[in-house]
């Protein structure tokens, strides 16, 4: 039981609908491994970077569960779905009685997804375990990611892991897990997952057909860190040439190409439908400033140490404040990239 998605990147499988899962085999073997002694968890918090197939594990997982769902009968190992089951198909479709994917919804004004799960979208958990009460079946619930949860929706969720149904699996994903109150980690058992090394990155980009090769491959890999997802921000929607641009204007503060690459690259960033390039542009920008505030630090500028905090701090209410108030995305890239030069974030 799913909405419609509009935020699955382009060239990108929806995990409900992949049946490939590269890399974590350890961490399948634990959960097939939990399921079928019949004493596993009820709540498993699937911990690691964006990216990197946690949901793809989450969907994996109640795909087992549904296609074995007497537990002693289970296979000791998690086998890929097959597409042709009615388990997966359901699952794919989003038309699954016992499996609900909370998520973040898309506004239905705007058509696009909203900033946060609300408290509304836990509501359906406890409508759907009420629909599904003394079928006797498992009922599955995958947060993705629990990180989305505002603070109503978080304390409603945790009502839930406190007392949870018969039968029932809460799959929580989490980019961040400190970012989650305490009390619902302490009720999950927890699960790290690590970022796909190169030859899992291989496989799992050449599953979606895309093939990396010589040096511009090998600066996706470094640049994609073991995420399937920057890796495709990177290939199809122009990262690595938004990173070239971004380096270049930093490095030649007063060049004056570099102030026509600027404006250029706020016409790219301003353009309809840019909303996971900006993205990308925000979190380049944070991890820079915050790479330049460590540095300092640890060279012992304590001065510039608290000049580029503060600057991150401010950067994030700006890029905040615009998009809450939809505000000209391309005089925002613009205003931000005269601080970073005003600030000396020289690279």
């Amino acid at each position: 039981m799913s909405e419609g998605r509009s935020d699955v990147l382009d060239g990108a499988i929806a995990p409900s609908d992949n049946s490939a899962l590269f890399g974590h085999e350890e961490a399948q073997a634990f959960l097939a491994a939990g399921y079928r002694s019949g004493k596993g968890h009820h709540a498993i918090l699937i911990e690691g970077p964006e990216g990197i197939g946690k949901a793809t594990l989450a969907f994996r997982f109640a795909n087992h569960i549904l296609s074995h769902p007497e537990p002693a009968d289970a296979p000791a190992e998690m086998a890929d779905p097959d597409p042709g089951s009615v388990v997966s198909r359901q699952i794919a479709a989003g038309s699954s009685h016992n499996v609900l994917h909370l998520t973040r919804p898309v506004d239905e004004k705007t058509g696009k997804v909203k900033s946060a799960i609300t408290v509304d979208e836990v509501r359906r958990a406890g409508r759907f375990f009420a629909q599904t009460s003394g079928t006797g079946n498992w009922r599955i619930v995958i947060i993705d990611p629990a990180d989305d949860l505002n603070r109503n929706a978080a304390n409603a969720i945790l009502k839930i892991l406190e007392e949870p149904p018969k039968r029932s699996m809460f799959l929580v994903l989490t980019h961040t897990p400190g970012r989650l109150l305490p009390t619902i980690r302490s009720r999950c058992l927890p699960l790290a997952l690590r970022p796909l090394a190169d030859a899992d990155m291989a496989r799992a980009l050449a599953h979606l057909d895309i093939r990396l090769e010589g040096e511009r491959g090998a600066r996706v890999l470094a640049a994609a860190k073991g995420s399937v997802s920057e890796a495709l921000k990177l290939v199809n929607y122009g990262g690595l040439d938004i990173i070239d641009a971004f380096d270049h204007m930093l490095g030649h503060p007063d060049d004056a190409p570099a102030r026509r690459e600027m404006h250029k690259l706020g016409d790219i960033l301003a353009a309809k439908d840019s909303d996971t390039i900006f993205d990308f542009f925000a979190t380049l920008v944070a991890r820079h400033v915050n790479a330049q505030a460590k540095a300092a630090g640890l060279g012992g500028d304590l001065a510039a140490a608290e000049r580029f905090a503060r600057l991150s701090s401010e950067l994030s209410e700006r890029l905040t404040v615009a998009d809450a108030y939809n505000l000209d995305r391309r005089q925002t890239v613009l205003s931000i990239l005269d601080d970073l030069r005003t600030a000396g974030a020289v690279v």
